[in-house]
């Protein structure tokens, strides 16, 4: 029963002392970082320019197709290199390369989709 206990009081030993790490480097950072608020300290700062206008900034939606775009082409790159390394090694055969153009046929339906909604027209 030891032996099955010991790998859990290995990782809450480590996220133990990982707490204490994190709890004393922000302790550090207060006792050392010079404190001395003064009314130019406590302006908003943008950009070297007085703030105007409210603080509520709209984001544009449409930027997730972007996002979308990048975890297809990300992922490709991430299932598509390994796998051509190891491909011409023995005991990868027909049935490796049908997986492989399954998958690609998944990105494939991402990329038509980002088409389709004009991700990749430049306007």
């Amino acid at each position: 029963m030891p032996d099955y206990f010991h790998g859990y009081a290995v990782v809450g030993l480590v996220a133990v002392v990982g707490v204490l790490f994190v709890a004393a480097a922000f302790g550090a950072s207060a006792l050392l970082r010079p404190a001395v608020p003064t009314p130019e300290k406590l302006l908003v700062y943008e950009c070297g320019v007085d703030p105007v206008g409210e603080g509520w900034a709209h984001t544009q939606v449409r930027y997730y197709l972007y996002a979308f775009l990048y975890v297809i082409f990300a992922v490709d790159a991430v299932f598509l290199f390994p796998w051509a390394t190891i491909f011409a090694e023995d005991g990868f055969g027909a049935a490796t390369l049908v997986e492989m153009f399954v998958f690609l046929g998944f990105l494939t339906v991402g990329l038509l989709y980002a088409w389709k909604k004009g991700v990749l027209t430049w306007t």
